[in-house]
Protein backbone atom coordinates (compact mmCIF):
# COMPACT_ATOMS: atom_id res chain seq x y z
CA UNK A 1 0.00 0.00 0.00
CA UNK A 2 1.00 3.62 -0.59
CA UNK A 3 -0.07 4.99 2.59
CA UNK A 4 -0.22 8.82 3.71
CA UNK A 5 0.09 9.47 7.62
CA UNK A 6 -1.91 12.10 9.16
CA UNK A 7 -0.30 12.83 12.39
CA UNK A 8 3.77 12.09 12.81
CA UNK A 9 4.26 11.66 16.47
CA UNK A 10 5.85 9.24 17.93
CA UNK A 11 2.60 7.09 16.68
CA UNK A 12 2.98 7.93 13.37
CA UNK A 13 6.78 7.09 13.05
CA UNK A 14 5.46 3.54 14.93
CA UNK A 15 3.54 2.91 12.06
CA UNK A 16 5.85 4.06 9.77
CA UNK A 17 8.92 1.18 10.56
CA UNK A 18 6.24 -1.42 11.12
CA UNK A 19 4.81 -0.24 7.29
CA UNK A 20 8.14 -0.77 5.73
CA UNK A 21 8.25 -4.03 7.37
CA UNK A 22 5.44 -5.40 6.30
CA UNK A 23 6.40 -3.53 2.86
CA UNK A 24 4.21 -0.69 2.61
CA UNK A 25 5.90 2.82 1.32
CA UNK A 26 4.73 6.12 2.97
CA UNK A 27 4.14 8.71 0.08
CA UNK A 28 2.50 11.42 3.06
CA UNK A 29 3.31 12.65 6.07
CA UNK A 30 0.95 15.60 7.54
CA UNK A 31 1.87 17.36 10.74
CA UNK A 32 0.54 20.53 12.29
CA UNK A 33 3.28 22.61 9.97
CA UNK A 34 2.67 21.41 6.51
CA UNK A 35 -1.45 21.21 6.62
CA UNK A 36 -1.83 22.63 3.18
CA UNK A 37 -0.69 19.32 1.93
CA UNK A 38 -3.73 17.65 2.99
CA UNK A 39 -6.00 18.42 -0.44
CA UNK A 40 -6.85 15.92 -3.10
CA UNK A 41 -3.76 16.12 -5.34
CA UNK A 42 -1.55 15.29 -2.68
CA UNK A 43 -3.79 12.68 -1.53
CA UNK A 44 -4.20 11.01 -4.85
CA UNK A 45 -0.94 9.40 -4.42
CA UNK A 46 -2.27 7.53 -1.29
CA UNK A 47 -4.37 4.14 -1.11
CA UNK A 48 -5.28 4.61 2.51
CA UNK A 49 -4.87 7.01 5.27
CA UNK A 50 -3.71 6.44 8.67
CA UNK A 51 -5.07 9.70 10.99
CA UNK A 52 -4.10 9.77 14.62
CA UNK A 53 -4.11 13.42 15.91
CA UNK A 54 -6.00 15.51 18.22
CA UNK A 55 -9.84 15.32 19.15
CA UNK A 56 -9.95 18.67 17.67
CA UNK A 57 -8.75 18.33 14.37
CA UNK A 58 -9.99 14.88 13.65
CA UNK A 59 -12.88 15.36 12.10
CA UNK A 60 -11.58 17.92 9.82
CA UNK A 61 -8.62 15.45 8.74
CA UNK A 62 -10.79 12.74 8.33
CA UNK A 63 -13.30 15.14 6.45
CA UNK A 64 -10.84 16.05 3.72
CA UNK A 65 -9.25 12.62 2.90
CA UNK A 66 -13.10 11.18 2.65
CA UNK A 67 -13.96 13.92 0.53
CA UNK A 68 -11.09 12.95 -1.75
CA UNK A 69 -12.39 9.68 -1.67
CA UNK A 70 -9.31 8.27 0.57
CA UNK A 71 -10.13 5.40 2.55
CA UNK A 72 -9.45 6.50 6.05
CA UNK A 73 -8.57 4.37 9.11
CA UNK A 74 -8.43 6.74 12.22
CA UNK A 75 -7.33 6.54 15.42
CA UNK A 76 -8.10 9.95 16.96
CA UNK A 77 -10.41 9.57 20.27
CA UNK A 78 -12.82 12.17 21.82
CA UNK A 79 -14.56 13.08 19.08
CA UNK A 80 -17.66 11.31 19.53
CA UNK A 81 -19.80 13.51 18.83
CA UNK A 82 -19.12 13.61 14.95
CA UNK A 83 -18.37 10.55 14.34
CA UNK A 84 -21.92 9.69 12.68
CA UNK A 85 -21.26 12.51 10.43
CA UNK A 86 -18.10 11.66 9.22
CA UNK A 87 -19.76 8.22 8.83
CA UNK A 88 -22.17 10.40 6.58
CA UNK A 89 -19.50 11.44 4.51
CA UNK A 90 -17.82 8.45 3.94
CA UNK A 91 -21.05 7.03 2.49
CA UNK A 92 -21.91 10.10 0.41
CA UNK A 93 -18.40 10.10 -1.10
CA UNK A 94 -18.26 6.36 -1.86
CA UNK A 95 -15.21 5.29 -0.28
CA UNK A 96 -14.42 3.51 3.37
CA UNK A 97 -13.40 4.36 6.98
CA UNK A 98 -12.48 2.22 10.08
CA UNK A 99 -12.03 4.48 13.05
CA UNK A 100 -11.64 2.58 16.58
CA UNK A 101 -10.57 3.71 19.98
CA UNK A 102 -8.24 1.04 19.97
CA UNK A 103 -6.39 -0.27 17.41
CA UNK A 104 -4.78 -3.70 19.65
CA UNK A 105 -6.02 -7.02 18.39
CA UNK A 106 -5.75 -7.99 21.71
CA UNK A 107 -8.30 -4.87 23.03
CA UNK A 108 -10.56 -5.65 20.13
CA UNK A 109 -11.14 -9.01 21.70
CA UNK A 110 -10.68 -7.48 25.21
CA UNK A 111 -13.72 -5.39 23.83
CA UNK A 112 -15.89 -8.55 23.20
CA UNK A 113 -14.71 -10.57 26.38
CA UNK A 114 -16.02 -7.41 28.68
CA UNK A 115 -19.43 -7.72 26.53
CA UNK A 116 -19.52 -11.25 27.63
CA UNK A 117 -18.89 -10.55 31.25
CA UNK A 118 -21.28 -7.85 31.69
CA UNK A 119 -23.97 -9.88 30.49
CA UNK A 120 -23.15 -12.83 32.55
CA UNK A 121 -23.11 -10.32 35.70
CA UNK A 122 -26.02 -8.86 34.51
CA UNK A 123 -28.29 -11.30 37.39
CA UNK A 124 -25.74 -10.74 39.92
CA UNK A 125 -26.46 -6.90 41.46
CA UNK A 126 -24.47 -7.60 44.64
CA UNK A 127 -21.70 -7.20 42.12
CA UNK A 128 -20.60 -3.33 41.56
CA UNK A 129 -18.35 -2.56 38.44
CA UNK A 130 -16.08 -0.20 37.86
CA UNK A 131 -13.51 0.78 35.43
CA UNK A 132 -9.88 2.10 35.40
CA UNK A 133 -7.33 3.73 33.05
CA UNK A 134 -3.85 4.54 32.92
CA UNK A 135 -1.77 6.21 30.14
CA UNK A 136 1.06 8.37 29.83
CA UNK A 137 1.18 12.16 30.47
CA UNK A 138 0.60 13.31 27.41
CA UNK A 139 -2.65 11.76 26.75
CA UNK A 140 -5.30 14.91 25.52
CA UNK A 141 -8.01 12.86 26.52
CA UNK A 142 -9.94 11.23 29.85
CA UNK A 143 -11.18 9.20 30.07
CA UNK A 144 -9.63 7.13 27.23
CA UNK A 145 -11.68 6.60 24.33
CA UNK A 146 -10.65 2.73 24.98
CA UNK A 147 -12.15 3.08 28.59
CA UNK A 148 -15.24 4.54 27.10
CA UNK A 149 -15.80 1.85 24.48
CA UNK A 150 -15.50 -0.52 27.61
CA UNK A 151 -18.09 1.40 29.47
CA UNK A 152 -20.57 1.94 26.70
CA UNK A 153 -20.42 -2.49 26.04
CA UNK A 154 -21.32 -2.76 29.41
CA UNK A 155 -23.97 -0.14 29.78
CA UNK A 156 -25.73 -2.43 27.04
CA UNK A 157 -25.82 -5.16 29.01
CA UNK A 158 -26.22 -4.60 32.68
CA UNK A 159 -29.47 -2.92 33.46
CA UNK A 160 -28.49 -1.49 36.99
CA UNK A 161 -26.51 0.84 34.98
CA UNK A 162 -27.52 3.71 32.88
CA UNK A 163 -24.38 6.41 32.26
CA UNK A 164 -20.81 6.60 33.02
CA UNK A 165 -19.53 9.20 35.26
CA UNK A 166 -16.11 10.46 35.98
CA UNK A 167 -17.11 11.71 39.09
CA UNK A 168 -15.71 9.55 42.05
CA UNK A 169 -19.23 10.40 44.00
CA UNK A 170 -21.48 8.43 41.28
CA UNK A 171 -24.57 7.49 41.35
CA UNK A 172 -25.77 3.79 42.20
CA UNK A 173 -27.16 3.86 38.62
CA UNK A 174 -23.99 5.15 37.05
CA UNK A 175 -20.46 2.84 36.14
CA UNK A 176 -17.67 4.77 37.57
CA UNK A 177 -14.45 5.62 35.24
CA UNK A 178 -11.04 6.78 36.86
CA UNK A 179 -8.20 8.22 34.66
CA UNK A 180 -4.90 8.44 35.60
CA UNK A 181 -1.76 9.97 33.53
CA UNK A 182 1.49 8.92 34.64
CA UNK A 183 4.61 9.02 33.12
CA UNK A 184 5.30 7.12 29.38
CA UNK A 185 2.20 4.50 30.43
CA UNK A 186 1.30 3.53 27.11
CA UNK A 187 -2.21 2.27 28.23
CA UNK A 188 -3.46 -0.16 31.14
CA UNK A 189 -7.23 -0.65 31.22
CA UNK A 190 -8.84 -2.51 34.47
CA UNK A 191 -12.44 -4.01 34.73
CA UNK A 192 -13.37 -4.61 37.65
CA UNK A 193 -16.88 -6.61 39.67
CA UNK A 194 -16.76 -6.10 43.63
CA UNK A 195 -18.71 -7.64 45.56
CA UNK A 196 -18.64 -8.21 49.63
CA UNK A 197 -17.11 -12.01 48.83
CA UNK A 198 -14.88 -11.72 46.21
CA UNK A 199 -13.49 -9.26 43.29
CA UNK A 200 -13.52 -10.31 39.42
CA UNK A 201 -11.09 -7.96 37.52
CA UNK A 202 -10.32 -8.14 33.76
CA UNK A 203 -7.18 -6.14 32.92
CA UNK A 204 -5.12 -5.07 29.49
CA UNK A 205 -1.99 -3.79 29.73
CA UNK A 206 -0.17 -2.73 26.91
CA UNK A 207 3.50 -3.05 26.77
CA UNK A 208 4.59 -0.68 24.15
CA UNK A 209 2.82 1.44 20.79
CA UNK A 210 3.57 -1.88 18.15
CA UNK A 211 0.13 -3.10 19.19
CA UNK A 212 -1.80 -0.19 18.16
CA UNK A 213 0.45 0.29 15.06
CA UNK A 214 0.04 -2.84 13.72
CA UNK A 215 -3.80 -2.94 14.79
CA UNK A 216 -3.72 0.20 12.49
CA UNK A 217 -1.68 -1.05 9.36
CA UNK A 218 -3.88 -4.67 9.58
CA UNK A 219 -7.14 -2.55 9.49
CA UNK A 220 -5.70 -0.57 6.39
CA UNK A 221 -4.92 -3.71 4.74
CA UNK A 222 -8.55 -4.66 5.43
CA UNK A 223 -9.67 -1.69 3.94
CA UNK A 224 -8.41 -1.99 0.53
CA UNK A 225 -11.04 -2.28 -2.07
CA UNK A 226 -13.95 -2.04 0.14
CA UNK A 227 -16.68 0.61 0.67
CA UNK A 228 -18.52 1.75 3.33
CA UNK A 229 -18.27 2.16 7.28
CA UNK A 230 -16.18 -0.92 9.15
CA UNK A 231 -14.95 -1.71 12.95
CA UNK A 232 -11.45 -3.80 13.91
CA UNK A 233 -14.64 -6.71 14.66
CA UNK A 234 -15.06 -7.06 10.79
CA UNK A 235 -11.32 -7.03 10.75
CA UNK A 236 -11.12 -9.99 13.42
CA UNK A 237 -13.74 -11.96 11.95
CA UNK A 238 -15.77 -11.67 15.33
Amino acid sequence: MKIALVGYGKMGKTIERIAVERGHEVVLRITSSNLGDLNKDRLAHADVVIEFTKPEAAFDNVSKCLMAGTPVVCGSTGWNEKLEAAYGICLENNTAMLQSSNFSIGVTIFFEINRLMAQMMNQYPDYEVSIEETHHIHKKDAPSGTAITLAERILEQLDRKKTWSISQAFAPNELSILAHRKDEVPGTHLVKYSSAIDDIELIHTAHNRDGFALGALVAAEFLMGKKGVFTMKDVLGL
